[in-house]
């Protein structure tokens, strides 16, 4: 499933919000009650925790009825605000946590059903709970013996076996996660889902009408969830798609059979399939994929059964995900965001004649989908649009002449732009709290004023306003699962119970994109009323809604011109294409048959599985346990089990054992060894290292540290002696991919044999007190498909002073890389820089750097490409070059990935293989002639990344580079290393 878990990856994120800004009245808050632990920020979220518990209380029943699912522990529940869209993710490992992001969710192309937002969350992650955390027989045996879950730590890889034996369900693909996930919710909200979904069908059978090949289990997991424009979204395409399809061809009973862990159970989910199913997964995927071919064919032939709207497309390639677009006669182009595989995603600008596509501005932080949201002043020729979409979306001024931006509000959280030509009023929708305000910002828009605020269960969303400005549509989204669209005066919105002057909507399909005609007459938008997603035109005047297109794929986001066509966006396997079309009211367009439909039909099991209401579950009268959950404390054992560790060359047994608070914001661990070769010292043989860590703290003691990956050197971290150290991370600046962050640490250490940082420089230390300070900024960036980053910049400064024998030694050194993206799709080129410097005595060996080697072990955990480190210095010896002073630069360009579709099996699996040049040159000791050292270095390095048992990384690197000094015949070097997980 997820290694870490999204939700822990959640908690981190929500802790870095906290760490920079602080409300002062806020404060994380817990309540109780059987079975769940609820943590939320009191006061803003406190009135959504009785919903959310009555939800998640609900489906968890609903898990034990249906899995048998009985968790020994509380389940928690985490409600965090850290986004503009609503998601949520799931974790077992070491402990149940489900986090939820309380915004309202994404609508577009109805990709998520339109019931209530919780009830949707609630029942798709406690499925991954139940069914990722139900213990067989072997499993609890191995969590009372490892004193809980194992969750797998580079440190001591190890871990991954107990990993397994603790948790063995975790070790399956996404698609099988989510796969049952949104099979079993859809039903549970009574049919309302992905497993019944026009989106899902549509993709389909676009894959079968242009006969696109599909993937098997291998090519989705190595290659479909990340080249596709919907990455991981495959996962649940693919997933729910074969699990409806096993649904209805054997039963929806043996399916739940498959995916529980009950007593006779097999771990490993390949294994189990093939118990209950009586074949592998990849014949039964071939036999689904034999059968979704008919089965769309059918549909085709069903649409087709009345004239199909033809269209003229506009460019000749997909564009992937696209937001809302406009269209401006005078410079004959489109406007949109756009995201697509191996381009940065960005504002562009599409001509209408050509097609040719003009990059306008990179967007930070799109989303998949809607990428961002877009608004258009046509009198000025100006662009507004939101970034950080992920986030807090900021509002941003773009010129598309001049492609010069201005950012006009930072974390305004408003989205769902629209532009009033009336008055040039810039309108939009506000998220907070889970609630959505409608907001009008005038110029120069710097800030906003509320017009109408709805409460909790009304989502607004896709504003558009008429082009005189009196009237606004917008589509709403209800708590009971209804989905219409409004049309309103906007001088009479004063209230959520403002009349509507037009009301319709198409029952439980999402209406996507509703806009105004150039005579503000009528409105053009796109819902699957009849399955396949198709344009609807309706007049104001008359109030009739008719249906202008008969698609055979689906069109969206409409653009109405002035001469009576449209500008849509056609879908296709690769995403969005812009085409034009001529609407024309149809009497008839013929409905498709959909997969789920026909599970029901035959398989009317599905039908019980309805959850029912949350309002049925008494949470006000169950008894409660309230407080608050601490920022700090609250560690509780987690696991412990047998390690192994290297120190100077000889073995070390041990134990590891693990605490930390049930949201992961406090870790802490202790490693015991024992090295029982009398070739060490007997004061050497015990290892010692007593690690704590909060998300700004850090403390860490050490005794004769060995490290597991010290069998495996040349470069080895085991030290002698002892060392005390204390450190605090503080975020400066949270705006991802921009991160600042200043750290600060201090370490005491003794009996020293060699320096910390460089294993081959001896030296004698008894006493030796560290300080040292960092300042990082980061700001990169990378396209979808990408396996690493592209572009952006990245620096920072480091100031450390080691005090020993009663004087300071200062050192000072800094770096700074800077990328740009090369026109071949994921190739990028790289300017690395280093200096240094310190005023120390040169015969002072903490007074110098050291330098040399590629530095991986043959067996690793630290990051492949340490070739990019200021201290690696590949075709010299580890250590070999000293200075006092340096500089040091690299050019390296990263070449485009290799990507493999079917290499190995999906439990070990090849993804990519990623190619990288570099040429280097390192001066030392500037300051002094006859010190100096003058080096060159050139190499190449090729990483490929494999996949272990669907959940785990391992990555294999090979590399060669060749030094030149003078006076010095060249020196080359070879390595070969793997890295154990990412």
């Amino acid at each position: 499933m997820r290694i870490p878990p999204r939700g822990v990856a959640a908690t981190c994120l929500l802790l870095a919000v906290l760490s920079v800004s602080r409300p002062a009245a806020a404060q994380l808050s817990v309540v109780g009650v059987s079975g769940m632990r609820l943590v939320y920020l009191d006061p803003t979220e406190t009135f959504l925790v009785p919903h959310a518990a009555r939800t998640f209380l609900n489906s968890l029943a609903f898990q034990r009825r249906l899995f048998d699912f009985h968790p020994k522990k509380p389940v928690f529940l985490l409600l965090t605000d850290i986004s503009d869209t609503g998601n949520a993710g799931a974790s077992v490992v070491p402990r149940d946590v489900v986090t939820v992001e309380i915004a309202p969710l994404n609508f577009a192309f109805e990709t998520i059903a339109g019931n209530e937002r919780m009830n949707i969350l609630m029942n798709h992650e406690l499925v991954h709970i139940a069914t990722m955390d139900q213990a067989a027989g072997a499993d609890r045996v191995f969590r009372r013996l490892f004193g809980g879950k194992v969750a797998p730590v580079r440190d001591h890889p190890e871990s991954i076996l107990y990993f397994l034996l603790t948790t063995p369900r975790v070790a399956s693909p996404r698609w099988y996660h989510e796969g049952i996930a949104v099979f079993v919710d859809t039903w549970m909200s009574g049919g309302l889902g992905r497993a019944q979904s026009g989106y899902d069908e549509m993709v389909f059978r676009s894959m079968v009408r242009d006969g696109t090949p599909f993937y098997d289990p291998l090519g989705l997991v190595s290659e479909g969830t990340q080249i596709d424009f919907q990455v991981q979204v495959n996962s649940y395409l693919y997933g729910t798609r074969f699990m409806t399809w096993l649904g209805r061809h054997y039963s929806p009973e043996k399916v739940i059979e498959w995916v529980s862990r009950r007593d006779g159970s097999r771990a490993y989910y390949a294994t189990q399939f093939r118990q209950v199913f009586g074949s592998s997964i990849e014949k039964a995927w071939a036999a689904w994929e034999t059968d979704e071919v008919i089965f769309q064919r059918q549909n085709l032939a069903a649409i087709r059964k009345f004239p199909v709207t033809p269209s003229t497309d506009i460019t000749t390639r997909a564009l992937g995900s696209v937001s809302r677009a406009f269209y401006d006669p005078e410079g004959k182009k489109i406007y949109a965001a756009l995201n697509y595989p191996g381009v940065v995603s960005h504002v562009a600008a599409i001509s209408d004649g050509t097609g040719r596509i003009e990059r306008l501005a990179d967007i930070k932080g799109p989303t998949i989908f809607t990428v961002a949201s877009l608004a258009w002043n046509p009198a000025e020729q100006v662009l507004y649009y939101t970034r950080d979409n992920g986030a807090y979306r900021d509002l941003v001024r773009l010129d598309p002449k001049t492609k010069r931006q201005e950012i006009l509000q930072k974390d305004a959280r408003i989205g769902d732009l629209a532009f009033n030509r009336a008055d040039r009023s810039l309108w939009g929708i506000r998220h907070l709290n889970g609630i959505c305000t409608l907001v009008r910002m005038v110029a120069p828009y710097r800030d906003w004023t509320q017009v109408v605020t709805w409460p909790y269960g009304t989502v607004i969303y896709d504003l558009d306003l008429s082009p005189d400005g009196s009237r606004l549509v917008a589509s709403f989204g209800e708590i009971s699962g209804r989905q219409h669209v409004q049309v309103f005066d906007t001088a009479a919105l004063t209230g959520p119970d403002a009349t509507p002057v037009a009301a319709f909507d198409f029952g439980t399909a999402v209406p996507n994109g509703f806009t105004f005609t150039p005579d503000g007459q009528a409105l053009y938008g796109s819902s699957y009323f009849t399955g396949v997603s198709n344009i609807f035109r309706y007049d104001l005047a008359t109030k009739k809604l008719d249906a202008v297109t008969n698609a055979e794929t689906g069109f969206f986001r409409p653009i109405p011109l002035a001469d009576g066509g449209l500008i849509v966006f056609r879908y296709s396997g690769a995403g969005f294409v812009p085409t034009r079309i001529q609407p024309h009211p149809l009497e008839d367009v013929s409905a498709i048959t959909f997969l789920g439909e026909r599970l029901a039909e035959e398989h009317p099991i599905v039908k019980s599985w309805t959850v029912g209401s949350p309002a049925a579950i008494g949470f006000d009268e169950m008894t409660k346990e309230r407080g608050t959950y601490k920022l700090a404390g609250g560690l509780q054992p987690e696991s412990f089990y047998p390690v192994f560790q290297g120190y100077k060359d000889t073995g070390a047994v041990g134990m590891r054992v693990n605490f930390s608070d049930p949201l992961q914001f406090n870790r802490a661990s202790l490693v015991a060894t024992y090295s029982p070769s009398t070739s060490l010292p007997a004061a050497e043989r015990l290892h010692l290292k007593a690690d704590y860590e909060r998300f700004d703290w850090r403390g860490r003691f050490d005794l004769n540290a060995g490290d597991f990956y010290d069998f495996f050197g040349p470069t080895k971290v085991g030290r002698k002696g002892y060392a005390l150290s204390v450190g605090k991370k503080q975020t400066l600046l949270f705006d991802i991919p921009h991160r600042v962050e200043l750290d600060i640490s201090a370490r005491f250490a003794g009996n020293l044999d060699r320096l910390p940082e460089f294993q081959n420089v001896a030296v004698d230390v008894t006493r030796l007190f560290t300080v040292d300070a960092r300042l990082t900024d980061q700001d990169l960036r990378s396209s979808l498909g990408h396996v690493d980053d592209e572009t952006g910049r990245r620096w920072f400064v480091d100031a450390q002073g080691n005090q020993l024998n009663g004087r300071m030694v200062p050192r000072f050194h800094g770096a700074f890389d800077r990328g740009l993206a090369m026109p071949a799709g994921h190739s990028s080129i790289w300017l690395r820089t280093a200096a240094g410097f310190s005023p120390g005595n040169r015969a002072q060996p903490f007074a110098n750097f050291y330098f040399g080697a590629f530095g991986n072990n043959w067996v690793d955990h630290r990051d492949e490409k340490r070739y990019r480190e200021p201290y690696s210095f590949p075709g010299a010896s580890l250590n070999e070059i000293a200075g006092r002073t340096f500089v040091k630069s690299m050019i390296e360009w990263n070449l485009p990935p290799i990507r493999f579709r079917r290499v190995g099996r999906p439990g070990f699996y090849a993804s990519w293989a990623r190619p990288s040049l570099f040429v280097g040159g390192l001066a030392t000791n500037l300051d002094a002639r006859q010190a100096r050292r003058t080096l060159t270095d050139t190499g190449a390095q090729v990483d490929f990344r494999f996949g272990l048992l669907s959940t785990l990384e391992l990555t294999v690197s090979a590399g060669a580079a060749v030094a030149f000094e003078d006076g010095y015949a060249p020196r080359r070097e070879a390595m070969l290393s793997v890295k154990i997980l990412k």
